[in-house]
């Protein structure tokens, strides 16, 4: 299993590991502050270096038993095992990500009841599918999520276990992916204070720290995908 580092610090963006199997599919080492692909985010991007090389990693995957493959750039050299390696994290598309990840939630959070569907995170665009018959328009959608933006509240995670989330299934917001079960505890992610929560619900992905660092978000488009599945476009600023 391989030590997420991102799940308590989205903010990591380089640090040490050694290298504990070279697989065709990836670099497996014992931890990372590159998130892997799932529940619709991509892969982090960035390098990997080594007492005598440097390789591109392309993304990173999931591989089996909580594991995470870093998996290189056509023709890249790769680190002999046992090496100690170098993560740089190429942190200006991490950050775009985090910021399209977080107004995802945003959206739950003023479409309360509503379930996701689907969804899929760009750096240059993202979209939410939804279970709802007719949505609002789009430009209410942006006024909404602007407001949120203005607001800026804070953003925290917290653990609780498989057993807690079972006895309150309304934390999960989403019908097409659930959380990951296996390892006795799931992770939270809270928008606003614990108090009164903007938004609440299990994730696994990474997000900015407070609202106001998502900055402009335009909703641009809405597309029926279905009788009751309305699909949610949207944009960032620079």
């Amino acid at each position: 299993m391989t030590d997420q580092l991102f799940t308590e610090d989205a903010y990591l963006r380089e640090c040490s590991a050694t290298v504990v199997a070279v697989e065709e599919k990836g670099v497996l080492l014992d931890r990372t502050c590159l998130y892997a692909r799932s529940g619709g985010q991509p892969g982090d991007s960035g390098t990997m270096r080594w007492a005598d090389g440097e390789a591109v990693i392309a993304e990173a995957i999931k591989g089996e038993a909580g594991a995470i493959l870093h998996g290189l750039a056509p023709g890249s050299a790769t680190p002999p095992v046992g090496a100690t390696v170098t993560l740089t994290l190429d942190w200006a598309r991490r950050h775009r990500h985090m910021r399209m990840h977080t107004t995802l939630h945003l959206l739950c959070s003023i479409l309360p009841g509503i379930y996701a569907t689907g969804n899929q995170i760009g750096a240059e665009k993202s979209r939410l599918d939804v279970d709802l018959a007719e949505p609002p328009a789009k430009e209410w959608f942006t006024e909404k999520l602007a407001e949120l933006v203005a607001a800026d509240h804070p953003i925290s995670t917290t653990w609780i276990t498989e057993e807690e989330l079972d006895a309150n299934p309304t934390l999960v917001r989403t019908l097409s992916v659930q959380p990951p079960r296996g390892a006795g505890r799931v992770r939270l992610v809270r928008i606003g204070t614990e108090d009164a929560p903007i938004d609440l619900q299990p994730c696994g992905g990474t997000h900015v720290r407070s609202t106001g660092e998502i900055g402009r978000v335009e909703v641009t488009k809405l597309e029926s995908k279905g009788r009751q599945n309305r699909r949610i476009h949207i944009v960032l600023g620079d």
